[in-house]
């Protein structure tokens, strides 16, 4: 259990990066997207076809193409939401996917959340009003930019709704990676070519942004975050990520200059406390 942990906040750190690196990207949102995967396919595949070969169940075909799409919608709404609002918001307002995840449980397959849930989601939703309220002091892109987020955060609970299945089924966590990755990739890079956006860097280091973005944020991130969790208990794991959104505002503030006014502080607090229990209740 000891090397799991420092790996599950090594990898929420390495997470809590992408926004920064999508920030200062020489490209448009959706072309920095798409680059976050199409850069990391080629250095999972190769560790997929080193890694030891254990029996495993073949992954569903339909449940793999749905899992990319998801992805691709999270990262694209994502990306367009760290351009309009901070990274604060943005951040916390796609860590609403877990709630979604048990509400979609509920809807769908009737898994009725317990009282301690609809607690943390009445309080999570109260955070997201004060957050919002704080946006509407800045700008009106800002206020589109918390929309997106919340967006963000459904698209990221039909990726993990579709990930929890497959893994389910006897997936691998590299294979899904490489996979759901490439598949993404595919998704992305015709509405990239479509958005008119600026799909080249101009610069050495604006492909070094890219791949930060692919490398760390993503290979990294979501590699040891999968490796943590496969070695600590859900519930303890599932509060430990809520430092993702802790490190992305700290990033925010020191790397961008992005202050956080008080109101937009006692919001956050009320979104992490909403999430926290709204996890806790559906564990």
């Amino acid at each position: 259990m000891r090397p799991a942990l420092p790996a599950l906040l090594v990898g929420a750190t390495c997470i809590a990066l992408s926004p920064i690196f999508v920030r200062i990207a020489e490209v448009g949102p959706t072309a920095s997207a798409f680059w976050r995967v199409a850069l990391a396919a080629p250095l999972l595949w190769p560790l997929l076809l080193a890694a030891p070969r254990a029996p495993a169940a073949r992954p569903s075909t339909a449940l793999l193409i749905g899992a990319g799409f998801a992805f691709a919608g999270d990262l694209a709404f994502w990306h367009w939401s760290i351009r309009f609002t901070s990274v604060a918001n943005s951040t916390l307002l796609a860590n609403l996917a877990s709630i979604f995840v048990t509400l979609a449980m509920w809807l769908f397959w009737r898994s009725r959340p317990s009282p301690l849930f609809l607690l943390g989601l009445a309080a999570a939703l109260g955070g997201v009003m004060m957050l919002v309220r704080a946006s509407l002091a800045f700008s009106a892109t800002a206020l589109l930019g918390d929309a997106l987020g919340v967006v963000t955060a459904v698209f990221y609970a039909g990726y993990l709704l579709a990930v929890k299945d497959l893994r389910d089924r006897g997936a691998r966590t590299l294979e899904l990676m490489a996979i759901t990755t490439t598949v993404t990739a595919l998704f992305l890079l015709p509405v990239a070519l479509a958005s008119g956006e600026a799909l080249l860097p101009q610069s050495v280091q604006g492909w070094l942004k890219l791949l930060g973005l692919a490398w760390i944020s993503h290979c990294a991130g979501q590699g040891l975050i999968a490796y943590s969790l496969a070695h600590l208990p859900a519930a303890f794991s599932s509060v430990s990520l809520l430092f993702q959104p802790v490190m992305a505002a700290a990033f925010g503030w020191l790397l961008l200059g992005e202050p956080l006014v008080a109101l937009q502080m006692l919001g956050g607090l009320v979104v992490l406390a909403g999430i926290f229990l709204a996890r806790r209740g559906s564990s």
